[in-house]
């Protein structure tokens, strides 16, 4: 097997996690689960799939992959979510770049496509993110924020690029979804509030209609249908409630009202 670990965070995926370990184990003798307190047997269907799981406190999403990075035995690292698939193509991509040695770069970018409930791959309009996922712990670790997970780099560190696609199945339900993203909103409006930044008035009117065109257009969820359309719909009013929650703060704050206690902290029910 490739000098490789692959690394999940992990919160009630009992119902998913499987697909994720099964489609990626090929590539690994090191899969590490870190799980911050499922109560869904997650544990036991990572551990039967030859997962090493470890417990740790949800302490923010960068911080919780950092813990995580710590844990794996080999430098190199791939990075899943649980509700993520490596396709065949892609997990056959990532095992040639060691059949002759060490991959070239230092880190690899990688599409992730978003699957809707319904579909089995990505739709070919699919609007697709190209985070770093597979890289080396010597060369980048992932940044502390509480709310943004991304790798942050070595300036000398050689960058390339993946063929393949991750498919992302992260929509259980448009319910769960909107808790998702509820919770979710209250760990960014504190972030804002920790870096200090203040959202004008006229961005906090602008942020439904804005977003709703944004995911609706710019990320072509018009060509997918009804299901595009509603989820469309809960984006933009996932931004503008993370813009309602730091201005709603700061109204209590101006009435001498303490405001609830900071919710960083708190995971969304998936990534």
């Amino acid at each position: 097997m490739p000098p490789l670990s692959i690394f999940i965070i992990a919160l009630n995926e009992a119902d998913r996690i499987g697909h994720t370990i099964t489609a990626a184990r090929a590539l690994s003798d090191d899969i590490v689960v870190v799980d911050s307190g499922s109560t869904d047997g997650t544990q036991a269907v990572a551990e039967a799939l030859g997962a090493r799981v470890i417990f740790n406190p949800w302490p923010g999403y960068g911080r919780q992959k950092r813990f995580a990075e710590d844990q794996c035995r080999h430098d190199w690292l791939l990075n899943l979510d649980a509700d993520e698939v490596l396709p065949p193509d892609l997990a056959a991509e990532i095992g040639a770049l060691f059949q002759t040695g060490m991959p070239p770069a230092d880190a690899y970018k990688t599409r992730i496509a978003e699957i809707f409930p319904g579909e089995k791959a990505p739709h070919r309009f699919a609007y697709a993110l190209a985070p770093v996922r597979l890289y080396r712990k010597s060369k980048g670790r992932y940044s502390l924020s509480p709310v943004h997970d991304r790798v942050d780099l070595e300036p000398d560190a050689r960058v390339g690029k993946l063929k393949g696609t991750i498919h992302h199945f992260s929509v259980r339900s448009l319910g769960e979804q909107m808790e998702k993203l509820n919770a979710y909103s209250d760990a960014q409006a504190d972030d804002l509030d920790a870096r200090g930044e203040t959202i004008s008035v006229f961005r906090l009117l602008a942020e439904f209609p804005a977003n709703f065109i944004k995911a609706y257009i710019g990320r072509r969820h018009a060509l997918r249908g009804l299901y595009g359309f509603m989820t469309a719909m809960n984006f933009a009013f996932y931004r503008y409630l993370r813009a309602a929650k730091h201005w709603e703060r700061r109204l209590q704050r101006d009435a001498g009202i303490t405001p609830p206690g900071a919710s960083a902290g708190k995971r969304a029910t998936d990534d």
